[in-house]
């Protein structure tokens, strides 16, 4: 059991999604995530423990590297998109097994702009945290985005956007929000090359996350309030 979760855990930090895939180590061989996450079911270890001991742990070590610039995006983006596979896999065994969703984000990139590798990893990172997602996708109108939030209460809601145009719409969507009663109940977390802490404070934004190891931070301080 412990070698299923130390080889998971090896293969997040690989980014090998499948046993046919090279990782950043090209010598490591054998099952990838895919595989490993099966077996893992199979030997019945629980879906909590898969997902702490395996996937987050593995990333945790995938952040670190990333901070230190031994990783870099691709590097980073392999491992997020590992990590998505397996959820993908566990998504069916969450329900019963003890593992609440721990609050609901949504995440879109912003009207005008179509830049979404940034945005794909935070929410791979947030998946596979725990953090029920949902990916509204690029170019998003600000009518649609109060809509969401309106009917389907998210408790945190990411604006991303990676250029010093399409920023300003964040600033538009938190006006909205405002002007229809419905920005006291989500809290506004936004990212993107072009934003920083200081126009989050600008906008009234609640946080500015400088990527998808932050957001998780962040969104976990929340909870623990």
């Amino acid at each position: 059991m412990n070698d299923i979760m130390a080889q998971l855990k090896e293969n997040v930090i690989q980014g090998r999604i499948t046993q046919d895939d090279e990782g950043i180590d090209d010598t490591l061989t054998g099952p990838g995530v895919v595989e490993l996450t099966r077996m893992a079911l199979d030997s019945k270890i629980p879906v909590k423990q898969i997902i702490a001991d395996g996937l987050t742990a593995g990333m945790e070590i995938v952040g670190q590297k990333f901070n230190a610039k031994e990783y870099y995006v691709p590097d980073m983006l392999a491992s997020a998109e590992a990590v998505s596979e397996a959820m993908d896999i566990l998504k069916p065994h969450l329900e019963g097994s003890g593992v609440a969703s721990r609050g609901k984000f949504a995440i879109v990139t912003v009207k005008g702009d179509i830049h979404d590798i940034g945005k794909n990893i935070v929410a791979i990172l947030l998946k596979g945290a725990g953090y029920e997602v949902d990916d509204l996708g690029i170019d998003v109108p600000t009518e649609k985005i109060v809509e969401y939030v309106r009917e389907q209460k998210p408790d945190f809601l990411g604006l991303s956007a990676l250029l010093t145009t399409t920023m300003l719409v964040m600033g538009e969507i938190i006006e909205a929000l405002s002007a229809v009663g419905l920005r006291g109940s989500v809290k506004v977390l936004i990212g993107g090359a072009a934003v920083s802490e200081e126009f989050a404070r600008e906008i009234g934004a609640d946080t500015y996350c400088a990527d998808g190891f932050e957001a998780v931070r962040v969104l976990d301080s929340y909870r623990a309030e």
